[in-house]
């Protein structure tokens, strides 16, 4: 057994002896099942389908854990011992005084006297309440979508909190958009999971909305790549929705719930052009709301008009024209609406998503009718490109987001491996709830696999925006994996992915060819020095060991850390991920390194280990196609979506003598942003570090998020020293954040010298933005001479919504 693992097993054996078994004393206990009981659940015989659905779910989630399924009785009143689940209508509960009724999604979990009480003010709320009772039993959301098998206990009881869980939803409409699906959701579904259909149709949805409901969500934006059949095309789909209860809504470029890279046929309805065809684009869109006029679905309606899939409109001449169209299409489509379902317009949700080139009519003066719902997007790379202002706040309709963590386009896609840092997920949607973003939020999780972990997160801010502090995100990340795994596992695998996540946010895995696409470019040797390169090898093998541990020949006790019920959990939701961005890291270093030695057999080395990297991805992709969860997920895993360069193997000429450039390593200071020694405040708002966030992985910005523009600039000041004199240059990184009026400003002072202003936002797609969002860092340089010793750097905001990650001084020497 070698050192690692030996000193591993040390530190597990201290873990477990303090934590292990440490428990909440002022929990309350209810007891499901042991030896000698089993709890039954009691019913309203008039209890809705899809509750009663998910009670059977909870029965059987008993069953998987205990081996003993609960009775499910149809009753009346609370007489007998047991649990109680149902409606605040229910004949248990109308005798009851709460706070449900009425509410939105809202549930109780109480136990009163020897009874366990679970009341929702409505379907939703129930559902939601019974799933709560599952997780907290250790059942994963994930144990269908990422096989989180239940691990058996003989004992199984539930614990609360003394006065129990009364909770309601933060944002009203929450859920995700399944979206560039061509290269896993839909080959899965259409060879694998559903190959009767031969598309993604009402199976595959209904395990996509059994998982929604399990995560507390409500809302779909169905798949619409051309590969996808339409949504409503396919027979059960609709149907399965509204069996689940799900809400069904449509992306930016699809108003009036319409798939039009599937349901517009050009040779039946000409133009899609509302200047030339407004007569067939009329009857299209009122076509499909004649379809759902007398089926039951809920739906929030796209309105607007964009083209015929990420497109601008067609037929518009100038801004002006585009502005007045698109504002005729809106009142008419609101016209069809309240004509079709006769109801006031402000009882048919709405939402309007100013996207790309349309956020640019919304800024020129776009009117949108105060009772649609404005949903923001972010610049597609995880930066919100615009939130409400205190006018806009006031709307009838409120704000949303549109939010991604997958994307196809330019300046490169990453469809792969999730990678979006937890922090920066955090911080960008707490600012929006902050700003007034609380109707709808929809996050673009690309195939569902492999985003499981952010898509929860996401998922549960949405919930309760209060779930999560901003010192608790790595917490979050260790319950997390506490539930998946276990405790032990947790304790040493959240360090492991904070630093994956932090790797990511210097450089993404799909980036490492430093090409672009849209249009696409060959991959080159990156920006890293030959130290920085090896540095990151370092880390990214630390960080398969680390992996590899808990698969090995390590016993604590019982058998293997990780459980044989999570063996295939643990390859998808961290094996695959971890190893396959670092053997991504690896090809390219490894080549970069090949590139910057004259040494052939240390080429040669070099480039045989960057061959191996592209091998390992294979092998993984393999066996998680082939091999994973007995062939369940095949199909799902694509090692080359889109098949750009950058996930070719790396073909070289014959060896050759040549040297790369070396980029020059220069004697370098690094402050982190949160080592400030003073820090100078503004009314009301204080600066505050939040852990996960940056490179730094302890970003600092100002609390509360609202936003503020401020007359005397808050402040950080930092200090550092040289040890000679020269000259040097600074470089301060920020967050490449979005302001409304692209008008972030900061101001630099050194030492005693004059303060400097630098505006760093970027507009549109520049260079400059492609660079800041391939990086995650937007970097104001200032070149300043330096005396040898101590030294400060002031740095001053305008505004909120600036976030410093970390400041370098490098010699010009």
């Amino acid at each position: 057994m070698n050192k690692n693992i030996l000193a591993r097993l040390l530190l597990l054996l201290i873990f477990l002896s303090n934590n292990m078994y440490s428990q909440d004393k002022n929990a309350v206990h209810f007891s499901i099942a042991d030896s000698d009981q089993l709890t039954t659940i009691y019913i309203d015989k008039n209890t809705d389908e899809l509750v009663l659905w998910a009670v059977n779910e909870l029965a059987d989630n008993v069953k998987e854990i205990t081996g003993k399924r609960p009775e499910i009785i149809p009753d009346q009143t609370i007489s007998k011992k047991g649990m109680y689940i149902g409606q605040v209508s229910s004949v248990f509960f109308k005798s009851k005084s709460n706070d449900l009724s009425g509410q939105w999604e809202k549930f109780l979990i109480k136990k009163e006297k020897e009874n366990l009480l679970v009341v929702g003010s409505d379907v939703r709320g129930t559902v939601y309440a019974i799933f709560e009772i599952t997780e907290r039993l250790g059942i994963s959301p994930w144990k269908w979508w990422a096989d989180v098998h239940p691990i058996k206990k003989e004992k199984l009881a539930l614990q609360l909190p003394q006065k129990g869980i009364i909770s309601s939803p933060s944002v009203q409409y929450r859920g995700i958009f399944l979206n560039d699906e061509d290269w896993g959701l839909e080959p899965w579904a259409e060879k694998t999971f559903e190959p009767e259909v031969g598309n993604i149709g009402p199976k595959t949805y209904e395990k996509i909305f059994q998982l929604l409901l399990r995560l507390k969500a409500n809302t779909i934006w169905p798949a619409m790549h051309p590969c996808t059949k339409g949504f409503f095309t396919l027979p059960g789909n609709k149907e399965v929705a509204q069996k689940y209860h799900i809400v069904i809504g449509s992306s930016h470029a699809e108003p009036m719930l319409r798939n039009n890279v599937d349901e517009w046929k050009p040779n039946i309805h000409g133009e899609y052009n509302y200047f030339t065809n407004k007569t067939q684009v009329d009857k299209y869109w009122q076509d499909r709301l004649g379809e759902l006029k007398s089926a039951q679905n809920e739906t929030i309606m796209t309105l607007g008009m964009r083209g015929v899939h990420d497109s601008k409109m067609e037929g518009a001449k100038d801004l002006k024209e585009s502005i007045e169209m698109v504002e005729k299409i809106i009142l008419n489509q609101r016209e069809m609406l309240s004509n079709t379902f006769k109801k006031p317009l402000k009882e048919i949700p709405q939402a309007f998503v100013p996207y790309k080139e349309v956020l640019e009519l919304y800024d020129n003066g776009l009117r949108v009718p105060d009772d649609i719902t404005l949903v923001w997007p972010d610049d597609n790379y995880g930066y919100i490109r615009r939130l409400s202002n205190e006018e806009e706040q006031k709307r009838v309709g409120g704000s949303g987001v549109y939010y991604h963590i997958s994307y196809w386009g330019r300046p490169h896609d990453y469809l792969w491996l999730s990678t979006t840092q937890p922090g920066l997920i955090w911080y960008e949607m707490t600012k929006a709830y902050e700003n007034g973003a609380k109707k709808m939020w929809i996050v673009n999780v690309g195939d569902i696999k492999p985003a499981e972990y952010n898509t929860e997160l996401f998922l549960d801010l949405a919930w309760d925006i209060n779930s999560i502090k901003s010192d608790g995100i790595n917490h979050y990340l260790k319950d997390w994996l506490t539930r998946e795994f276990s405790p032990q596992i947790a304790e040493y695998l959240d360090p492991v992915f904070q630093e994956y996540y932090r790797l990511a946010f210097l450089r993404k895995p799909e980036y490492m060819g430093w090409s672009q696409t849209e249009p696409t470019t060959p991959i080159k040797l990156s920006d890293f020095t030959e130290e920085e390169c090896l540095e990151r090898i370092k880390v990214y093998d630390n960080l398969i060991n680390e992996v590899d541990i808990w698969q090995s020949a390590v016993a604590v006790d019982k058998g293997q850390m990780v459980p044989d019920e999570r063996q295939d959990a643990y390859f998808q939701l961290v094996t695959y991920p971890i190893k396959a961005a670092a053997y991504m890291n690896h090809k390219f270093l490894y080549w970069n390194l090949a590139a910057m030695t004259i040494d052939l057999e240390q080429k040669e080395n070099y480039l045989n280990l960057s061959a191996k990297a592209y091998e390992r991805i294979k092998e993984l992709t393999v066996y998680y196609n082939n091999r994973l969860s007995k062939g369940k997920w095949n199909q799902m895993m694509s090692m080359h979506p889109r098949n750009l360069p950058v996930f070719d193997s790396i073909k070289v000429p014959a060896i050759s003598q040549e040297v790369a450039a070396k980029p020059s390593s220069k004697p370098t200071i690094t402050i982190n942003a949160n080592s400030f020694v003073v820090n100078k405040a503004a009314k009301n708002y204080k600066w505050e570090k939040i852990n996960g966030l940056g490179y730094s992985n302890n970003s600092v910005t100002l609390f509360p998020f609202k936003h503020s523009y401020f007359a005397e600039r808050p402040s950080v000041s930092y200090e550092f020293d040289t040890e000679k004199t020269g000259d040097y240059e600074i470089e301060i990184h920020l967050l490449p954040t979005h302001a409304n009026n692209f008008d972030h400003q900061i101001e630099v002072q050194v030492d005693a010298s004059k303060g400097q202003l630098f505006a760093i936002n970027t507009k549109d797609r520049d260079k400059t933005w492609k660079e800041n969002v391939l990086r995650n860092s937007a970097i104001v340089k200032l070149p300043v001479p330096i005396t040898k010793g101590k030294h400060t750097i002031t740095i001053a905001v305008n505004q909120t919504g600036i976030v410093l990650d970390y400041i370098t001084v490098t010699t010009k020497i």
